[in-house]
């Protein structure tokens, strides 16, 4: 063991140039800052030796990188203090603990040797001459010095020598030194400290620090002394409530805690749950009988055991699996239909052969009015199970799907285990309408989460995070509705069989206005078939002039007008019965609110008949060109698209390689200008489709050549002229129908979309089948040559042109 030295004044110091390097972790060395160090790395150690050896002293700078083992020059800060080691004692495990006192600032200037120690160049740092104690010096210093006792005051550990060595301090720079070797403060702060030469800046900025720390600790204090409130308050309750429980038990009132620990045991074991679910309930159950009644999380697992138990592990409806009997319920609650209940009886035929079977995942697509809500209660009934609906119109929070955890005030489960719940069974007909509607934000993506509910390989250990216990779905038939496919991500839209339900043919809304809509508003509306009697004419007229929908909503509500308007007259005494034919249902629903269009009337030059599909079936597109004096320009007007521009400048292009066809000259686009206008201007339109439309607009206004108003058409058009297939064939077809239009142009390539066309609709239209533009102008502009419309299904024969 070495002899201890103290040194007490650093000018009597005589620095060597070069010292041994001894780097230290997690703190920095102040000039007579006395403190024990352990070493344990062989460099460190070589280094004291050398120390020791001489002149003991030895240099000590701060490490940056505390968990490098081998630190080189770079991973040491170049500022540092040359140290006197006062002590050493080497100890049993091979390491050394000094005893060092800093002596005075210095600096690394370079290395003269790195084995078996780092030896470095130093050079001691200027601080410059003792500053004079001026006021603010003085208020400076007895600031720091207050500010430290207050540290001291509030418990914050600081040795009575150290405050008396501080209270007889006048040097600014030695004050500094002091109170930050004393105060514990980050390796980067101390060593900015280290490094700030100047006495009375340093003293400002520990000052700064020290204030901080004084207000940190005061915060401390304030925040223990809370706590220690809060915690004599709990113990006070606890009493009080032992006391009232002592009360009660004698008086004969003491709640029995444990009889009711064991029925909810009881419960468990007979709700036959998953062995998981059984184990956790069980868990959950044992911990609630060590609780005390009144704990704040009692009521938590409360509920979570109630949810447990109430959710139906085990419960399941009887499927009816008489095929004959189910077709005959999906016959009596809906008209036509066919895919969807053919889907449905196949289903019921598998089951019947096969007991263990997944519950099919069907999304039924197609624009509102349709009756795709009503078709999922219907199939229910068909197959004896229980109905549950849920919206996921805009919901955005992804819990709505996965419930939350149970860490949140007021968790529940998500609403597919809530309606479980609800219709206590496993294997519900179980609808989510609007899955083309949810929204997605900071809460998570709620389709991303269906993703599990509706995969048949995963939805079998569905995990709900309020219960965070897998539970089986693949029994229980999901149905979803949408209007559109497009906003379905791809990822859930792969998940379920897409089934089609278009717009109905007024033929069809006939019979199902005659067989449901009529009956069911004379019902609700107090009437009978004695009172009201509303004829197939007026029906149809109701259908063609008041409404122009894809679905059913508009006439079923001017239906229940006229039933209403009828209710009153018998609500006034009128006792004969009331029969509304196409002639007077103007006095019920005053004038027509839909008109067939001037256009349609006559066959016009420049005037084309398109055909448009939107989200609630198919729509008439009527385009107009006009020619005017200019300078060559195309002018396109009524609220287009890209896309549909695009098309009217192919349709020019295309006309424009036609000249010598058209009998036009090869410049006539310089003289004119030409003016493409769609109606209903307010009403945004874009597509491919209206290519073929634009097209014999323009040729007709160019050529004088008058459209047949018979003809409808729709394709996509090339600059070749070529006629490529579009979508929505049935809707568009519907369309042209309810228009009087039974002359259609379609896409050859769209052929096989006829087959989704019903028969009896498809023996109405006159289909025109084309390859190329050449062939509709041939079909669809009034050439004496024309010999009227072709043979359904045809394709036209085409013509011999020159090449443009």
């Amino acid at each position: 063991m070495s002899e201890e030295r103290v040194v007490e004044n650093e000018e009597n110091i005589v620095i060597p140039e070069t010292l041994p390097l001894l780097p230290v972790r997690d703190i920095v060395i102040f000039p007579f800052m006395i403190v024990p160090l352990f070493v344990g790395r062989e460099k460190s150690i070589n280094a004291i030796d050398i120390a020791l050896t001489k002149d003991r002293l030895v240099f000590l700078a701060a490490q940056k990188d505390i968990t490098k083992e081998e630190p080189e020059l770079s991973d040491i800060y170049p500022f540092g203090t040359v140290g006197m080691i006062m002590r050493m004692l080497k100890l049993p495990d091979g390491r050394v603990k000094i005893l060092v006192q800093g002596l005075v600032r210095s600096q690394i200037k370079g290395v003269t040797q790195e084995k078996p120690a780092i030896v470095a160049t130093i050079e001691k740092a200027n601080e410059g001459p003792q500053p004079q104690i001026t006021v603010k010096t003085e208020a400076l210093m007895r600031n720091t010095k207050e500010q430290l006792e207050k540290l001291a005051a509030i418990g914050r550990t600081i040795s009575p020598e150290i405050m008396m060595i501080l209270e007889h301090l006048q040097d600014p720079g030695r004050i500094a030194d002091l109170v930050a070797s004393n105060l514990g403060l980050k390796v980067t702060d101390a060593q900015t400290v280290l490094e700030t030469l100047a006495p009375i800046k340093r003293l400002e900025l520990v000052n700064d620090y020290l204030i901080k720390e004084l207000q940190v600790s005061q915060m401390q204090v304030k925040i223990q002394s809370q706590a220690k409130e809060e915690m004599d308050k709990t113990q006070r309750e606890y009493y009080l409530r032992e006391q009232m429980k002592a009360i009660k038990a004698e008086l004969g009132e003491i709640e029995e805690t444990g009889e009711e620990i064991e029925e909810i045991r009881k419960l468990i074991k007979k709700t036959k749950m998953s062995k998981e679910a059984e184990k956790e309930a069980l868990k959950q159950a044992d911990r609630l009988e060590m609780m005390h009644p009144d704990a704040a999380e009692t009521t938590l697992i409360r509920t979570y055991l109630d949810w447990l138990t109430e959710i139906p592990w085990s419960k399941s409806t009887k499927d009816t699996l008489d095929i004959t009997k189910a077709k005959e319920v999906l016959d009596d609650d809906h008209y036509n239909l066919e895919k969807v209940k053919e889907r449905i009886l196949e289903y019921l035929a598998v089951r019947k052969l096969q007991k263990k079977i997944k519950g099919p995942i069907l999304c039924f697509v197609g624009p509102p009015g349709v009756g795709k809500t009503s078709l999922g209660r219907s199939i229910a009934r068909a197959m004896g199970r229980k109905f549950i609906r849920i919206s996921l119109g805009g919901i955005k929070d992804e819990a709505e799907i996965r419930g939350h955890r149970r860490t949140y005030v007021g968790a529940l489960p998500g609403r597919i285990l809530q309606g479980l719940k609800q219709v206590d069974s496993n294997n519900p007909v179980f609808m989510m309408d609007e899955i083309d509607k949810i929204g997605t934000d900071f809460r998570g993506d709620p389709s991303s989460a269906l993703l599990e509910v509706l995969d048949p390989e995963q939805n079998k250990a569905f995990s709900d995070h309020y219960l965070n216990i897998p539970f089986d779905l693949s029994k229980v038939m999901f149905i979803t509705t949408a209007n559109l496919l497009e906003p379905i991500p791809a990822a859930l839209k792969d998940r379920m069989e897409v089934i089609d339900i278009p717009g109905y043919t007024e033929e069809e809304k006939v019979e199902i206005a005659k067989k449901y809509i009529v009956q069911r508003q004379l019902a609700e509306h107090g009437l009978n078939a004695k009172r009201l009697v509303i004829t197939d004419d007026t029906i149809k007229k109701v259908i063609s002039e008041y409404t122009r929908e894809a679905g059913l909503r508009n006439l079923e509500r001017e239906l229940a007008s006229l039933c209403r308007k009828v209710a009153r007259k018998v609500a006034e005494g009128k006792k004969e019965a009331t029969v509304i034919t196409p002639h007077t249902i103007q006095e019920y629903l005053g004038i027509p609110k839909f008109l067939p269009d001037p256009e349609q009337e006559v066959d016009e030059v420049g005037v084309a008949t398109g055909l448009a599909w939107t989200p609630v079936g198919g729509e008439m597109l009527y385009i107009e060109t006009t020619i005017l004096q200019g300078k060559g320009q195309l002018i396109l007007t009524g609220y287009l698209g890209d896309i549909m521009k695009e098309s009217a400048q192919a349709a020019l292009s295309y006309a424009r390689s036609r000249t010598k066809i058209l009998g036009l000259t090869d410049d006539f686009y310089k003289k004119v200008d030409i003016h493409v206008h769609v109606p209903s201007g307010a009403i945004p339109k874009d597509g491919p489709s209206a290519g073929v439309t634009i097209t014999t607009s323009i040729i007709s206004a160019l050529t004088k050549v008058p459209v047949s108003k018979d003809v409808a058409m729709t394709g996509e058009i090339t600059l070749r002229g070529r006629v490529f297939p579009i979508g929505g064939i049935k809707e568009k077809s519907l369309a042209a129908l309810r228009a009087g239009i039974t002359n259609i142009i379609i896409p050859e390539r769209n052929k096989k979309d006829m087959e989704d066309i019903p028969k009896d609709i498809r023996k109405k239209i006159n289909f025109i089948l084309v390859k190329h533009m050449d062939e509709v102008l041939e079909v669809a502009l009034k050439k004496k040559t024309t010999k009227g419309p072709r043979k359904p299904g045809k394709t036209v024969k085409k013509r011999t042109y020159a090449t443009a």
